[in-house]
């Protein structure tokens, strides 16, 4: 016999109403924001909602406490989202900002040293050199606002690991500019950077505080990351190669001392270059005993997520075979200026001739040329195996195809193995390195613009710089 109640009781009286299920917690899709009325149902009545994935629906909330002025937006695009006002947004801007500022110093300091040149070249390098100072300028002001708008962000941009592990970046762009200016000041003001010269002032100075900054804060940092409260503690089933940025800035302090080696008397040279190989030194070495943790990782868990993370492990052995090449290429003017200040030069307090054996100048300045060349070499195969592994890892897919400031790793530690190559290039005379090292720095600009493209493009569909999408989340 057919139901004729009106709640589908076979006498027609109403049945109680089954319990209400409790509201369950808001998921992370859904995300309150001041907006418009809803989108209404377009759909026919008594048509069921096809339940689906795909669908991008914006509708009241009725089971959660949300206020009734605001919308859920469930699995909406950011681009369809209704817009933050830029002081809101600003409270996203992170320390990982400064990674777009060390790779277009990075590219502008390759096409400053470019084997193969063409009219124009350095013209190119310069106007890209000048771009990352307003770069730099933009991010260093709209980073120092976001700390004065919202003051609660500053300690936990330095106790937040996902954010911390960035804040060496700035420090990096530095070192970048230091040498930028080196090179370009030799490149459009010889005479300005000749040895005695302002410049060459500016350069050491700018080196013994960097040198200083970077070793302190590398301490500093790595502590904060020791001790951070468990729930924050980074796990090795999440490592990636971003763990060595801490100590990235002490490293390239042996890439300053190269460049402002060129332009100082022997006596402070010396000084200059042994600081800058203890640095060397010690960033890669930290750096390597990172590389055992992230290849453990990689074994036991696979590959990361943002797989262009990966190219960061190309930066330290990259960076260590210039910075030898480059301070060993200074060796052969100390030590003739050592010699003619009093027949018999003193390297650090030891006489040349205690270590020649004969006082042979130029057999002690050749031997540490192509000690330093053959080291070079050994640490650019490590540099190669670790490129290749990240191309390879890139081209077998990305998982997360949206774009993260991370993508600018695919240009800042290519930028090392660009300049090792091309040290390596000129120190053996090797024709065929010299052209491998114009077409690895033609494919790093294209590089570097499309990234750039993308960036801004990021920005303007809210990629970045959005709620829960960057580092600060």
């Amino acid at each position: 016999m057919p139901d004729s109640g009106l709640n589908g009781s076979p006498n027609g009286s109403a049945t109680k109403p089954e319990p209400q299920t409790p509201p369950s917690p808001l998921p992370p899709a859904l995300i309150p924001f001041p907006g418009p009325p809803p989108i209404p149902d377009l759909q026919p009545p008594g048509t069921a909602r096809r339940a689906s994935h795909a669908t991008n629906t914006t509708r009241r909330s009725s089971h959660h406490s949300a206020p009734s002025d605001f919308v859920v937006l469930e699995r909406v695009p950011t681009f369809l989202q209704p817009s933050l006002p830029w002081r809101d947004r600003l409270l996203h801007f992170t320390f990982a900002w400064y990674t777009v500022t060390m790779s277009t110093s990075g590219v502008s300091l390759v096409l400053a040293i470019a084997p193969k040149r063409f009219p124009g070249l350095s013209t190119l390098g310069l106007i890209i050199f000048l771009l990352d100072l307003l770069f730099f300028l933009f991010i260093t002001a709209a980073i120092s606002l976001r700390f004065t708008l919202y003051k609660h962000t500053l300690r936990r941009a330095f106790t937040r690991p996902s954010e911390a592990l960035f804040v060496p970046t700035l420090m990096l762009s530095l070192a970048a500019i230091i040498s930028n200016i080196a090179e370009y000041t030799r490149l459009f003001l010889p005479v300005a950077i000749q040895i005695g010269g302002g410049v060459s002032h500016f350069l050491e100075v700018a080196f013994w505080g960097y040198l200083l900054l970077t070793f302190l804060l590398s301490i500093w940092q790595y502590h904060l990351l020791f001790t951070v409260k468990s729930e924050r503690r980074l796990a090795i089933s999440s490592m990636t190669p971003a763990w060595i940025l801490p100590i990235f800035p002490v490293m390239l302090a042996g890439t300053i001392a190269g460049g402002a080696a060129r332009e100082l008397p022997a006596e402070r040279a010396v000084a200059v270059l042994a600081a800058g190989l203890a640095a060397q030194g010690l960033g890669f070495l930290v750096s390597c005993f990172f590389y055992a943790t992230y290849l453990g990782r990689l074994m036991a868990y696979g590959l990361p997520v943002q797989r262009p993370g990966m190219f960061i492990a190309v930066g330290p052995p990259s960076f260590t075979c210039a910075a030898l090449v480059a301070m060993a290429a200074e060796m052969p003017r100390i030590f003739a200026e050592l010699s003619a200040l009093g027949g018999v030069g003193m390297v650090g307090g030891i006489l040349v001739s205690d270590l020649t054996g004969t006082g042979d100048i130029a057999t002690l300045a050749a031997g540490i040329r192509v000690a330093a060349v053959v080291s070079a070499v050994f640490l650019w195969g490590l540099s190669f195996w670790f490129f290749t592994s990240a191309v390879v890892a890139v081209t077998a897919g990305m998982p997360d195809r949206k774009f993260h400031l991370s993508w600018w790793s695919f240009v800042f530690p290519n930028v090392g193995f660009t300049i090792s190559s091309i040290r390596i290039g000129n120190a053996v005379g090797s024709q065929g390195i010299l052209w491998t090292s114009t077409v690895m720095t033609a494919v790093l600009f294209v590089a570097w613009a499309f990234i750039l493209f993308r960036c801004i493009r990021a920005v303007h569909k809210r990629e970045i710089v959005w709620p829960g999408h960057d580092e600060d989340c």
